[in-house]
């Protein structure tokens, strides 16, 4: 579905791959990667951490021409460091 807004779109477009049952979710994958040149689609990880990192991608794409979106995204950067320095911590 990425790869048909795609191309007809001059807008950025953003793909993640559902996880399905059969395959889960490789095939979702490929149908979005493989598009061929000139059709350009953003492809994330299947998924949860896909669609997550597709709204981060976006907002940071916002970003650009909008000041309150960069600083809401460095600060959720820097949390997230936190986190992540945390859980190092706790395996010490």
């Amino acid at each position: 579905m990425p790869g048909m807004v795609a191309a007809k779109t001059t807008l950025p477009v953003i793909g993640v791959p559902v996880k399905s049952r059969a395959l889960s979710g490789v095939d979702s994958l490929y149908s979005i990667v493989q598009m061929p040149g000139g059709v350009p689609v953003a492809t994330m990880a299947i998924g949860e951490a896909g669609a997550t990192n597709a709204a981060l991608f976006a907002l940071r794409l916002l970003s650009v021409e909008d000041q309150a979106i960069a600083i809401a995204l460095a600060d959720f950067a820097e949390e997230q460091g936190k986190i992540a320095e945390e859980s190092t911590n706790e395996l010490i």
